[in-house]
């Protein structure tokens, strides 16, 4: 498939399947780590991938609250899954980084200097929740005061290939919170894969300057009207399909009157307060830090890692702990995603990918909490 002319910000070009293995080569040529879905562990999970054969090619994903199973498909599709457990922010805000080290020596402590921990990463098959998780990562960590070095390096270099949704998944409410399934902007080259009679294909949108040069070393063509409008058409048929839905009308200020409701009780019968929901969303960020020396005391390290709000650690203060109780911290998780989110950073701190309910261990699902809760205000009224 031959080039017509250089692709241009905005360009819908057609890249043949048996082709894309030449934008990994592409990223790879300019020092690009490629990262994106594969199988392991009965899962589709985000991984360091070298190219095409190691996509999860012919498999998708069911999922339900508290469960999740992989099955094969009648096709090939490379993408045709819906989100597995693993978020972006793995990649771009790391679990577990040493801030430093220091080393004693004849009764002086000697700061050594953190190696370079930034690589050039290339994230294949974001979706647009989770894109518009990084936005809201970007505005918190890589904009925020102060911003976090680690991370905003990281972004700088990342470059994006986005992948429109083949599937709604049954746990995903990306509509409802106006995260999806439909692109817009924020990704270098988005695509849309398509199986027909036409063969099997993407429709590729450039979205960036890099995303044009890149685009430029595969095989391509420009789209034709009826190939972007099938695009769409895929798109517009995912977004009807919608697993869940979520009423985010006045729920910031309906959560607040509601901050002591019995429902709340009945949640913690069944949370466990494992923490599986902040580990697989892709927007919380928070972290705790830990200094640790070796038994010689001539090693000292400090650490930080991913830490979670549903530990009775982290709201740890002289005393004790503020939270005690599972009630009070799944309050807190919901309260905060949907309302005190909001007076933080001015968006929603969920982006509706579905991953907390389909991960939780008991299927709690917060799309049906919110509107247990909202309906018990509706009857005070």
């Amino acid at each position: 498939m031959a080039a017509t002319k250089s692709p241009q910000v905005h360009d819908k070009l057609v890249i043949a399947r048996d082709d894309l293995q030449g934008l990994f080569d592409a990223l790879h040529q300019r020092g690009y780590q490629t990262i994106g879905p594969t199988l392991r562990d009965g899962a589709i999970v985000c991984d360091v991938i070298r190219g095409v054969e190691d996509l999860p090619a012919g498999w998708t994903d069911e999922q339900q609250p508290g469960a999740y199973r992989l099955r094969r498909r009648e096709d090939e599709a490379l993408f045709g899954y819906n989100l597995g457990p693993h978020a972006w922010k793995r990649f771009l805000h790391p679990p577990v980084v040493r801030l430093w080290h220091a080393e004693r020596t004849n009764g002086h402590f000697r700061l050594v200097q953190e190696e370079e921990q930034s690589p050039q990463l290339a994230l294949i098959g974001v979706r647009a929740c989770d894109l518009h998780a990084i936005r809201i990562l970007d505005r918190v960590l890589a904009h925020g005061t102060p911003a976090d070095p680690i991370y905003a390096e990281l972004r700088r270099k990342a470059f994006i290939v986005a992948v429109n949704c083949e599937q709604a998944g049954e746990t995903c409410f990306c509509v409802s919170m106006g995260t999806g399934p439909e692109m817009h902007d924020g990704y270098d080259l988005a695509l849309t894969e398509l199986i027909d009679e036409g063969g099997h294909y993407f429709v590729a949108d450039v979205g960036s300057a890099k995303g044009a040069v890149a685009a430029a070393s595969v095989p391509h063509r420009l789209a034709t009207d009826d190939e972007v409008e099938a695009a769409d058409c895929k798109v517009a048929k995912v977004a009807r399909e919608m697993g869940r839905t979520l009423d985010t009308e006045g729920v910031k200020e309906m959560l607040y009157r509601n901050l002591e409701s019995p429902r709340w009780e009945e949640i913690a019968k069944r949370c466990l307060a494992c923490g599986n929901c902040t580990m697989v969303c892709p927007t919380c960020f928070c972290t705790t830090v830990q200094d640790v020396t070796d038994l010689t005391g001539k090693q000292a390290e400090r650490w930080r890692k991913a830490d979670s709000c549903f530990t009775t650690e982290f709201s740890h203060i002289y005393g004790g702990s503020i939270r005690a109780t599972p009630m009070s911290r799944y309050r807190q998780w919901l309260t905060h995603k949907m309302a005190s989110w909001v007076d933080q950073f001015g968006t929603f701190g969920c982006v509706g990918c579905g991953r907390c309910i389909t991960w939780c261990p008991v299927g709690i699902d917060m799309t049906e909490e919110v509107k247990a809760i909202r309906a018990a205000d509706r009857a005070r009224v």
